[in-house]
């Protein structure tokens, strides 16, 4: 660097170190914000169930003793709000930025549905507004001292999962799949993302995996044989977890109880990389 150096690039032909040096995309952190661990939930398509592993996963560390966030980045597609009840709330602004809404057991919720007058409303915006929007949820919002943050993102590999992955400081990602054949192609689709962007795959976890009978237990694979074990192992996922078919969840999720599901379907997972 010039010892002359007005430090505007845009007016400088000197090819220093500084100039050529990367730079980081990562957008800034709230001030107000101190946010430890990012964690994605992503799949290769939508209907698998991300927002219920993101939702699981929250209520999970929580329950550890964790303080616990969701960043909903499925825009147009929100669905976290109503799953923790809070369909009909709407976020404030403060001196310190957005408030987040918190849930009944203390996780902290940021979504559009949160922002709009009418949460039925579409969403019906360009992929560089929306990615604009996520990216303003990580760097507007007030999210305080938050030891986990799960990222429920959108389905595929276009600009959102692309913008969380660059703008986010995302420690690793989950991701969430189906017992269907297809799901070999789904599944290595999100861990090649996931290598290019250099970001660690935590865990593999099929939802609708098997259905258990309430009278007899036994289990039915209803969508065909798990394929989980063999997908991770394909991939080096060391890390994999199965979620039943059960109308109580689905019941908890509508009625805005999600923190009310039990079971000890994701503990190894979380164990994996919080040591709870």
């Amino acid at each position: 660097m010039s010892e002359n150096c007005t430090h505007n690039c845009s007016t400088c032909g000197s090819d220093c170190a500084s100039r050529n040096a990367p730079q980081s995309l990562i957008e800034p952190m709230n001030a107000y914000s101190n946010v430890k661990n990012v964690i994605a939930v992503v799949s290769g398509k939508g209907g698998v169930g991300k927002s219920l592993v993101t939702a699981l996963m929250a209520c999970k560390m929580r329950r550890s003793g964790f303080n616990t966030a969701i960043l909903d980045a499925d825009i147009t597609g929100p669905s976290v709000p109503k799953m923790f009840g809070l369909n009909e709330d709407r976020a404030e602004a403060s001196e310190k930025g957005i408030e987040p809404k918190i849930s009944a057991n203390g996780i902290k919720i940021m979504s559009v549905n949160l922002l709009l007058e009418d949460n039925t409303a579409p969403v019906i915006w360009r992929g560089p507004v929306i990615a604009g929007v996520v990216k303003q949820f990580w760097s507007d919002v007030n999210w305080g001292e938050v030891d986990y943050m799960f990222v429920d993102m959108p389905p595929g590999t276009g600009d959102v999962p692309l913008t969380v992955f660059q703008s986010l400081p995302i420690k690793g990602i989950i991701i969430v799949t189906s017992p269907q054949d297809l799901v070999g192609m789904i599944v290595e689709k999100a861990v090649n993302m996931a290598k290019m962007m250099g970001v660690p795959v935590l865990g593999l976890v099929e939802n609708m995996s098997y259905f258990q009978c309430p009278d007899c237990g036994q289990r039915h694979e209803i969508f065909g044989k798990s394929q989980v074990e063999a997908v991770a192992a394909k991939h080096g996922i060391e890390n994999t977890a199965r979620l039943p078919m059960d109308s109580a969840i689905a019941e908890l999720c509508d009625k805005g109880k999600a923190k009310n599901i039990q079971g000890d379907w994701l503990d190894e997972l979380a164990k994996s990389f919080s040591g709870k």
